[in-house]
């Protein structure tokens, strides 16, 4: 396939047999930008897993993902107060599942308490294709709706690896501040290491790199990533 003049030449600005340390590559990233438009800065990371789709859970950028990220949390009672104090952008009980069921989707993140889980576990069909259901494991079905609030409208974001043993995610626009992407590149990186599976042998992380939405990939150095 023909590729266009301007990402030819941002290609041909970065060397593909260097690793990049986490300022380098966002540097670098930033110069070759060629768009007009906020582009969002992608990350992806190859792992060596037996079972990619065992590979997933959450991470919380400090300096967010500079998109909005609109919660929905299903409760009752004073635990609705709570949500709206929190920050939540939709707040309620049966009401919001029948909503939902009759088809509406316009949020990023749902939150349930234990107790409104057997009426929500009935909306698999809606929220499980779209990656929405509330889990334990994740900590969207929880009692403390304040903290879990907070986290989804600051940068908590969730993960997990294509059928490659690829994991890409969203971790900021070009616009950021160098220091605020370098930020979320450690953090992301680091979560990667944290949660990696009991069941993993030798190296787990195989590669690492970043790029904008239009640009060329940047391969990061990530042995030189602090702990």
């Amino acid at each position: 396939m023909k590729r266009g003049k301007k990402i030819q030449e941002a290609r041909q600005r970065i060397d593909k047999t260097k690793l990049y340390n986490p300022d380098e590559a966002v540097n670098l990233m930033k110069e070759v930008k060629f768009t007009k438009f906020d582009e969002t800065v992608d990350m992806s990371i190859k792992i060596v897993h037996k079972s990619y789709q065992n590979v997933r859970g959450s991470v919380t950028l400090p300096a967010g993902t500079g998109k909005e990220k609109k919660v929905l949390v299903i409760c009752k009672g004073d635990k609705q107060k709570e949500a709206h104090d929190a920050g939540a952008d939709f707040v309620g009980a049966d009401d919001m599942i029948e909503k939902i069921k009759e088809g509406w989707t316009d949020f990023q993140a749902v939150v349930a308490t234990p107790d409104m889980m057997k009426e929500v576990g009935k909306l698999g069909p809606v929220l499980g294709r779209k990656g929405l259901m509330p889990k334990p494991k994740s900590g969207t079905v929880t009692d403390d709706i304040k903290g879990i609030v907070k986290e989804l409208k600051g940068g908590r974001v969730e993960y997990r690896a294509d059928k490659t043993g690829v994991i890409h995610l969203g971790i900021g626009k070009v616009t950021f501040e160098v220091n605020s992407l370098v930020d979320n590149i450690k953090a992301f990186y680091n979560q990667i290491v944290r949660d990696k599976p009991s069941d993993a042998k030798g190296n787990y992380v195989k590669s690492v790199h970043i790029s904008s939405t239009m640009g060329p990939g940047i391969k990061i150095n990530y042995k030189g990533i602090e702990k």
